[in-house]
């Protein structure tokens, strides 16, 4: 059952990178705005583990100041009982000594092991951050590049039209135009044509023709 599981599983997840990866090939600065949403998610992780780590050190040093005093403690108090002979209280206070002392050192090395890891840690993510940061900084400069792509596909793609289309529409123009003047020409001639004939008649018979 655990196979089919396993499978299934399996067959989700490279069905989804499938798709993301068609996903990115079709719309990079989107896939890049995905991977850097979700390296700022691992970058949240990354600080809570490092505030994790402050908190183990100041208990490692708490621990560590803690037994340290209780072995310096146990010390003096076995001083005062060795010299009033007491030698079961002093031997009670010397083991509890070596005991204070043991975990004073143990805590001394966890400590230290702690406080390394965590300069380790600050150090890779301030580089993690840096990195991001390129990363952010990148993704603008991406942003720009296709902002400038995509207005100069726009004003390609309207020079064209206007280098085409336009003319068409001006010739189309003029040849409404025109045939708005030849009917108008037209119209003004028949109009005035009867008007013309009389007074050409008129001046014939004036002139005896």
């Amino acid at each position: 059952m655990a196979n089919i599981f396993t499978r299934i599983k399996d067959s989700v997840e490279a069905d989804l990178h499938d798709v993301l990866d068609k996903k990115e090939q079709k719309n990079p600065i989107k896939a890049l705005n995905q991977y850097l949403r979700q390296a700022e998610q691992e970058k949240e992780k990354v600080r809570k583990l490092i505030e994790r780590q402050y908190k183990l050190k100041e208990e490692f040093t708490k621990e560590y100041l803690k037994a340290k005093e209780l072995a310096e403690k146990r010390l003096i108090q076995a001083k005062i009982v060795e010299k009033a002979e007491e030698e079961e209280m002093y031997q009670f206070a010397m083991q509890e000594h070596k005991e204070y002392q043991a975990r004073a050192e143990r805590m001394e090395i966890s400590r230290k092991e702690a406080t390394e890891q965590l300069e380790n840690l600050e150090q890779k993510y301030e580089e993690m951050k840096h990195r991001l940061k390129d990363m952010h900084l990148r993704r603008m400069e991406l942003m720009g590049r296709e902002n400038i792509a995509h207005a100069n596909h726009q004003m390609n793609k309207v020079m064209e039209e206007v280098a085409e289309k336009p003319f068409s529409k001006f010739a189309e123009m003029e040849r409404y135009i025109e045939g708005l003047e030849y009917k108008v020409n037209s119209s003004y001639y028949r109009s005035t044509f009867d008007s013309k004939i009389t007074k050409l008649e008129k001046g014939m018979k004036e002139s005896g023709i």
